[in-house]
C-alpha cells in the first residue's frame, strides 16, 4: 500500500524514546532562541551568546534534572565570569592569563557540587577572554545576569512545553521482558513434550543473558521514570484530575515499578537456573518418565502464557505442580531422577510464585494507566 512508509514512519514518531528526543530538540531550540532574542535585541547584551548558552545547557530530560543542573550551571558560570574578571582586570589578556583561566576554571571543575557542569567555568572564562575582553570590560554584574536569564529561560521552557513523563518506556521494558520469559517457558514446554538438545538449551540460556542486560536498561528506565515526575507540573495536574474524578490514588502508591523488576529479575535468575539443569539433563542418559514428562511439559507451557499473558485461562499453576509431586511421590521413580525430577520441579514452583506476581502488578498498571487518562 502507497501509505505504508507514511504509517510507519508516524509509529516510529510515536514511539515514547523518540517522540520524547524529538520534544526535547525541539525545547532546546525555543529556549536558546529566546534566550538570544532577549539578550541581544531587549537587553542590547554585549555579550548575547551567554543567555542562550546557558538555555541550553539548562534544558535536561527531565525538570527535575534542570533545576539541579540549572543551579549547578549558574553556580559555575558565575565562577567562571568571576575569574574572567578577576584576571582580565589585574593581569590583562595574554597567552599565559588565558591559559591561568583555562587551569583554575578546569580546576574548579573537579568540585564535587559541581562536578556535573563544573565544566562551565572553563567554558565561561573562555568566552569572555576571547571575545575582546578589553575592549568590551564587561561588567560583572551584567554577565551575571545573562547567565541568570538563560538559566530561568531554560527552565521556564522545560517546565511549560510538554514536560517528559516516561512512565511509557518503563511499563514496556516490563512487558517486554515478560513476553520474553513466556516465550522461552513455552518453548521449553514445547520441547520437554518431545525432545531438545543442547544447541536448543544453549539458545535458552543466551535469551536469559539478555534478558538482564535487558534489566539493566529497564532499571535505568524506571530511576528515569521516578525522576521525571519529580518537580513536574503534568504529575501534579493528573494527581488532581483523579482527586476531582474521586480516585484516591492509591493504585498509584500501590505500583512500584522498582518491585516489579526485582521480582522480574528474580524470575529470569530462576528460568537461568531452570535452562542450565535442562542442558545438563541433556548430556545425561536414561528414559524420562512419560506421566512426568507430559505433565511437566504442560504446566511450564501454561507458565509461559500466564507470564506473557496474565489475563490467560490457564489452571494455577502452583496447585499443579503440588498435585504432580504427589503423584510422583506414590509412584516408583528410581531413586537417582529424584535430584533432577525435583530441581525442575522447585525451579517452576518459583516461577510460578512470580507469575502471580506478574499478573497482580499488571492489573495494578493498568489501573494506574486508565486513572490518569480521565
Amino acid at each position: 500500500m502507497p501509505d505504508q512508509p507514511f504509517t510507519r514512519v508516524l509509529a516510529w514518531l510515536r514511539e515514547p524514546e523518540v517522540s520524547t528526543d524529538l520534544l526535547q530538540i525541539g525545547k532546546s531550540v525555543i529556549a536558546a532562541t529566546a534566550a538570544w532574542w532577549l539578550s541581544g535585541y531587549v537587553l542590547d547584551s554585549q555579550m548575547p551568546f551567554l543567555a542562550p548558552w546557558t538555555a541550553l545547557l539548562t534544558v535536561h530530560a527531565t525538570v527535575h534534572r534542570s533545576f539541579s543542573r540549572g543551579i549547578q550551571t549558574t553556580v559555575a558560570s558565575t565562577i567562571g565570569v568571576g575569574i574572567s574578571f578577576l584576571i582580565g582586570n589585574f593581569l590583562g589578556v595574554s597567552l599565559w592569563t588565558f591559559a591561568l583561566a583555562l587551569l583554575v576554571g578546569l580546576a574548579g571543575a573537579r568540585l564535587s557540587w559541581i562536578r556535573d557542569e563544573g565544566v562551565a567555568i572553563a567554558t565561561t572564562s573562555i568566552f569572555i577572554l576571547g571575545s575582546g575582553f578589553s575592549s568590551q570590560q564587561p561588567l560583572l554584574g551584567e554577565r551575571i545576569g545573562e547567565l541568570a536569564l538563560g538559566v530561568a529561560i531554560g527552565l521556564a521552557v522545560n517546565l511549560i512545553v510538554i514536560p517528559p513523563l516516561r512512565d511509557q518506556q518503563a511499563a514496556r521494558y516490563v512487558d517486554s521482558i515478560n513476553r520474553r520469559m513466556g516465550d522461552v517457558l513455552c518453548s521449553m514446554g514445547r520441547e520437554f513434550r518431545e525432545s531438545w538438545d543442547t544447541d536448543q538449551s544453549d539458545s535458552w540460556l543466551q535469551e536469559t543473558l539478555s534478558m538482564s542486560e535487558e534489566l539493566n536498561s529497564a532499571w535505568a528506565s524506571v530511576r528515569f521514570a521516578r525522576e521525571s515526575r519529580r518537580v513536574n507540573p503534568r504529575d501534579y495536574l493528573r494527581a488532581r484530575r483523579s482527586a476531582s474524578h474521586g480516585s484516591s490514588g492509591s493504585s498509584s502508591a500501590k505500583v512500584g515499578y522498582e518491585d516489579i523488576l526485582e521480582r522480574v529479575d528474580e524470575g529470569v535468575s530462576h528460568l537461568r537456573n531452570l535452562t542450565r539443569t535442562l542442558s545438563e539433563a541433556s548430556y545425561g542418559e536414561g528414559k524420562w518418565d512419560d506421566r512426568f514428562r507430559v505433565e511437566w511439559a504442560d504446566i511450564v507451557t501454561d507458565a509461559g502464557k500466564s507470564v506473557a499473558d496474565p489475563d490467560a485461562d490457564v489452571a494455577p499453576i502452583h496447585d499443579r505442580l503440588n498435585e504432580l509431586s504427589s503423584r510422583l511421590v506414590q509412584g516408583e521413580l528410581p531413586s537417582q531422577t529424584w535430584p533432577l525430577y525435583g530441581a525442575l520441579i522447585t525451579s517452576v514452583r518459583h516461577i510460578a510464585v512470580i507469575v502471580d506476581d506478574v499478573a497482580s502488578d499488571r492489573e495494578a498498571r493498568e489501573g494506574e494507566k486508565r486513572s490518569r487518562q480521565k
